[in-house]
């Protein structure tokens, strides 16, 4: 889908729509797509359009310091989502960018696209037409405020700085990191949480979810009960859900 052709009108057809909010690292992308694993819906991560977009522009050659709003859009055009049984698959040009996106290049890039209100106001775009056509559980920055205010259900999702840093490393490195690389990470983090300030913004009747201490299938399992009580439109039981089912392999942390 094109910026310039994109269906934004309201209303998802009975669909169900799970939005996932929270600050960078907090576990929202790999814990929306369990979640949407265990329910049968699809995932959308809108951190992969933006990741996409930054990707087809760093392609173009063109330096970041020179990429203007009208520049990423046309950047933008050039990505898309295709379905796969669970999630969507961005592409670039028609190809799968799903490791590329995720380079450290892509990674610093990010927030510069991801700070252009078009740009913003086109993913956004593209997360609401997806939910149009399947019932799917979103993640990303607004999703609880600007992208889905009539969301089925919304979830805030936080957790200690140290806990976060700690989280990302272990994926990141694949092994325990050092306490002088966590704190470090931390740093980076608390900066993160300082400049995003204005975009992590928890919807009022957004859930708050601490996972500071929770696994990642005792939250996956919150968020599961919660949406199947907010289906049936009756008051939650303390430990609701069925067992879990693994993730997909491929989750990320963001």
């Amino acid at each position: 889908m094109s910026p310039d052709n994109v269906d934004d009108t309201p209303g998802r057809g009975g669909h169900v729509a799970v939005a996932i909010d929270g600050p960078a690292a907090s576990g929202k992308s790999s814990t929306a797509q369990w979640v949407a694993a265990e329910l049968g819906f699809r995932h959308v991560d809108s951190g992969a359009l933006y990741r996409a977009t930054t990707a087809a522009a760093l392609r173009s050659g063109v330096p970041p310091a020179e990429w203007t709003a009208a520049f990423l859009l046309t950047q933008a055009a050039r990505v898309s989502l295709a379905p796969n049984e669970t999630s969507f698959t961005p592409q670039v040009d028609g190809e799968s960018v799903t490791e590329e996106i995720r380079r450290p290049d892509v990674t610093r890039g990010v927030p510069h696209v991801a700070q252009v209100p078009a740009v913003r106001t086109w993913v956004n775009a593209q997360v609401r037409a997806v939910a149009r056509s399947h019932d799917v559980v979103c993640d990303g920055r607004d999703m609880g405020t600007a992208v889905f205010p009539d969301a089925d259900l919304k979830v805030f999702l936080v957790a200690d700085p140290w806990e976060r840093a700690r989280r990302r490393l272990i994926q990141r490195l694949s092994r325990s990191p050092t306490e002088e690389e966590i704190a470090e990470e931390t740093d980076r983090l608390v900066q993160r949480d300082a400049a995003d300030v204005t975009q992590t913004v928890q919807a009022k009747d957004a859930v708050l979810i601490d996972t500071t201490y929770l696994t990642q299938a005792e939250q996956v399992e919150r968020i599961v009960a919660l949406v199947r009580a907010a289906r049936l439109r009756r008051p939650l039981t303390p430990w609701e859900g069925l067992p879990l089912v693994p993730p997909p392999a491929d989750g990320s942390i963001d």
